[in-house]
């Protein structure tokens, strides 16, 4: 009798259970469905204006033509090369600070609490994106490619450290513990300790935040900071719509190739990476893109 009663008493408490956790899954849906809800009304989005101007956009689509010959006129191949280089550049020059915050940031170098300091350089750089860096550094050097160069390097000591501080907090004891016990010193433990374990995740992820510090290039180009970014720019404000369509071929030719050899070098590194092919490299652009600017 009694283990009927403990089995009702447990099928009670599993229906129980149930009916909570549908609860909770009503109120969640509710709260998305409202801050979704809201959001829309914050933006002021509208179905019907977007209707209105679609006709607009339609006829704008058609203009949207490539000019083929504009690419060579313009000599657009050189301004994305200027493009390229202020991605890598810019890579370059943050890399020895990443390196450097990113090692300190660990706990197993630097004791808890002080390695929240170097964490803490780190999230500012990362907390503010490359397009607010610029802008800051607009007095420092003006609208040109040099303040561009200078905002991905900042922004890549934030993303890079914090990427190389996560691999470092990952790295096996057994490397670490067999250093130690020879009487190396910290510096050598860290370097032959934890170092050997990860430079080939660092290569990889420094090639990763080259491919996205050569978006953040195009998009600060947009806002006069150099490259094939300010070409297309000034022919959209001269309604110059097929000279901008040459600009934005050049520039996904531009991203595709980069991201191409990218992904194939850290194929090439990482045996379990598979490297997106053609078709997944163009498909997932645009949302990778509107990542960059964030970055």
């Amino acid at each position: 009798m009694s283990t009927e009663k403990s089995v009702e008493q447990r099928l009670e408490e599993i229906r129980l259970t149930r009916r909570v956790r549908w609860v909770l899954y009503g109120i969640l849906s509710l709260a998305f469905a409202g801050a979704f809800y809201g959001s829309l009304v914050l933006i002021n989005f509208s179905v019907m204006d977007l209707y209105h101007q679609w006709p607009t956009f339609a006829d704008r689509l058609v203009r949207y033509t490539p000019n083929w010959e504009y690419i060579i006129e313009r000599n657009l191949p050189l301004e994305s090369v200027i493009t390229l280089a202020m991605g890598f550049a810019g890579t370059v020059l943050g890399i020895p600070l990443a390196l450097l915050l990113g090692i300190l940031g660990s706990g197993r170098v630097t004791p808890y609490p002080f390695n929240f300091i170097f964490r803490s350089v780190m999230g500012v750089s990362r907390a503010i994106p490359a397009l607010v860096w610029f802008l800051m550094f607009i007095p420092l050097a003006g609208l040109s490619a040099v303040t561009s160069t200078i905002a991905i390097a900042v922004s890549t000591i934030g993303n890079l450290g914090r990427l190389f501080t996560d691999e470092l907090e990952e790295v096996e004891d057994g490397q670490i513990e067999a250093m130690e016990t020879t009487g190396a010193s910290k510096g050598q433990t860290v370097v032959f300790g934890m170092l050997s374990q990860v430079k080939t995740s660092f290569i990889a992820w420094t090639l990763y935040i080259f491919e996205v510090n050569v978006r953040q290039a195009v998009t600060l180009g947009l806002l006069g900071g150099g490259g094939i970014g300010v070409v297309i720019q000034v022919q959209q404000d001269l309604r110059a719509y097929g000279n901008m369509m040459a600009g934005i071929v050049v520039v996904l030719v531009l991203i595709i190739a980069v991201e191409m050899v990218s992904q194939r070098l850290r194929s090439y590194l990482r045996d379990d990476e598979e490297a997106d092919g053609l078709i997944q490299l163009i498909v997932g652009l645009p949302q990778r893109m509107a990542e960059s600017v964030l970055k």
